[in-house]
C-alpha cells in the first residue's frame, strides 16, 4: 500500500518557530462532532474540548468496560448531545451529524485491540473502514464542516521491524486485521479527499482533512481488556503477578493527553490554514519512551508503592510486532508540536489517578487537574 504524507508541497507549509500548543479561544464555542466519544481517548477529548467551551456531539457505542472513564468523570454532563450509536449505521450517523451541523470533526470511533481482531476481523474490517466511509460520507453531504481528523494508529504502516521510526510517507500495511484494517482507512480518507476533497480546489469546497497516527497510549481510567497498563493494574489491584506476553517487545509509549493535544492542534491548523495541512501525520513520543513493555511495568510497580511483581505469559501467542517507532519531525517542524510528558512523568500521573479512584476521589476534577498541568507544562 501507498504512504500518505502530504497532498501539497511541504515548501507551501509555513514552519513553526516555536511550540504550538492548544488554544482554548479557539475551541470555545466551535461546534465539534466526536466519534468515540465513549472510549478511554474519546472520554478524555470529550472533557478537554468541554473545558474550553466547546459544543461536543458525541457519537459511540455505550462505554464497554464497568467502569470506565466516561462514567467514572462524568463526561456525559459536558456535551451538547451524546448519541449511543453504532458507526456502521450510516442513516443514523447521517442525522446526528446533520443535526450537530460541525464545524469541525474528529473520528475516533473503532474496534482498537490487535488480539480481539484475530478472534473478530469481520467486524474490525466493518468498524474501522467502513466506518471511516461513513464518517466521510457524512462529511460530503454537510456544508458546514471546515477540519476534519481522521484517527487511526501507528500501526497502520507495513512494519519492517527497524530501528528508526516511520514516517507519513511510508507504506501502509498491517500483518493483523486491527491494523490491516486502519492501514484500509488510511487509504479510504485518502481517497475521500483526492476525489471529493482535492487540497487544489480546497477555494470550492473548504474542507481539510488529515490523518492522525499515535503510538500506544496509557493514562488514568484505561479498563480495557488486553491492554497492558489496565491489566497491570488489575493484577495489582487483586496483589496477584502480572502476566506479560512479550516483555521485550518495544512501543513508543505516550500518555493520552499527547496525542490528544496533537489532534487538536491540527484541527486548529486545518480549520485556519486550510488544505496546507491536509495529509497524514504522526503523534508520538519522544524516541527515548519507545521502550521495553518490561521497562514501562517496571517504572509503573516503582509508583505503584507496594510489592507487585510479573512473569512472562510462556503460552502461544499470535503474532504482534516487536519493534515500532513513529519519526514525529513532521508534526514539529510544521505545526510546532512535540511531546511534553517523559514516559515517566506518564506512569506518575496514571499512578495519581488510579489510586485517588481507588479512594472514591472526584475524577472529574482529578482529570481537569491533570489536563491543566499538562496544558501548562513548560
Amino acid at each position: 500500500m501507498e504512504g500518505l504524507g502530504l497532498i501539497v508541497s511541504s515548501a507551501s507549509i509555513p514552519e513553526v518557530a516555536q511550540r504550538a500548543s492548544v488554544d482554548p479561544s479557539f475551541w470555545n464555542g466551535k461546534r465539534v462532532f466526536l466519534t468515540g466519544h465513549t472510549g478511554f481517548k474519546g472520554s478524555w477529548l470529550s472533557l478537554w474540548l468541554a473545558s474550553m467551551g466547546a459544543k461536543v456531539t458525541g457519537y459511540a457505542l455505550a462505554p464497554n468496560t464497568t467502569p470506565n472513564f466516561f462514567e467514572v468523570a462524568k463526561v456525559d454532563g459536558d456535551l451538547e448531545k451524546s448519541h449511543i450509536a453504532d458507526i456502521r449505521d450510516l442513516d443514523k450517523l447521517q442525522k446526528a451529524m446533520a443535526d450537530a451541523k460541525p464545524e469541525i470533526v474528529i473520528h475516533m470511533a473503532a474496534q482498537p485491540l490487535v488480539r480481539y481482531s484475530y478472534a473478530n476481523p469481520v467486524e474490525t474490517y466493518a468498524t474501522n473502514v467502513m466506518g471511516t466511509v461513513h464518517v466521510l460520507e457524512s462529511i460530503r453531504a454537510l456544508g458546514s464542516v471546515r477540519a476534519t481528523v481522521i484517527v487511526t494508529t501507528d500501526k497502520c504502516y507495513e512494519n519492517k521491524e527497524w530501528a528508526w521510526g516511520y514516517r507519513e510517507n511510508e507504506p501502509m500495511g498491517g500483518h493483523d486485521p486491527y491494523s490491516n484494517s486502519k492501514g484500509c482507512a488510511e487509504l479510504v480518507t485518502s481517497a475521500y479527499r483526492q476525489s471529493y476533497f482535492s487540497p487544489e480546489k480546497y477555494s470550492q469546497h473548504q474542507v481539510a482533512i488529515a490523518s492522525a497516527r499515535a503510538g500506544n497510549v496509557i493514562g488514568g481510567g484505561d479498563w480495557s481488556e488486553d491492554r497492558l497498563i489496565p491489566d497491570a493494574i488489575k493484577a495489582f489491584e487483586a496483589q496477584q503477578a502480572l502476566m506479560i506476553r512479550n516483555p521485550l517487545a518495544t512501543r513508543p509509549w505516550q500518555h493520552v493527553l499527547e496525542p490528544l493535544s496533537g489532534y487538536l492542534v491540527l484541527a486548529q491548523a486545518l480549520y485556519q490554514e486550510g488544505a496546507k495541512f491536509a495529509g497524514g501525520w504522526n503523534f508520538g513520543p519522544r524516541d527515548d519512551d519507545a521502550r521495553p513493555v518490561q521497562e514501562v511495568i517496571n517504572l509503573l510497580i516503582k509508583n505503584w508503592g507496594s510489592v507487585v511483581s510479573w512473569i512472562q505469559d510462556q503460552s502461544e501467542q499470535p503474532h504482534e510486532a516487536h519493534s515500532l517507532k513513529l519519526d514525529c519531525s513532521k508534526a514539529r517542524q510544521y505545526l510546532g508540536w512535540t511531546p511534553r510528558w517523559s514516559l515517566e512523568q506518564a506512569i506518575e500521573s496514571i499512578t495519581q489517578w488510579q489510586q485517588a479512584h481507588q479512594q472514591q476521589g472526584n475524577m472529574r476534577e482529578m482529570s481537569l487537574r491533570q489536563i491543566a498541568s499538562y496544558q501548562n507544562f513548560k
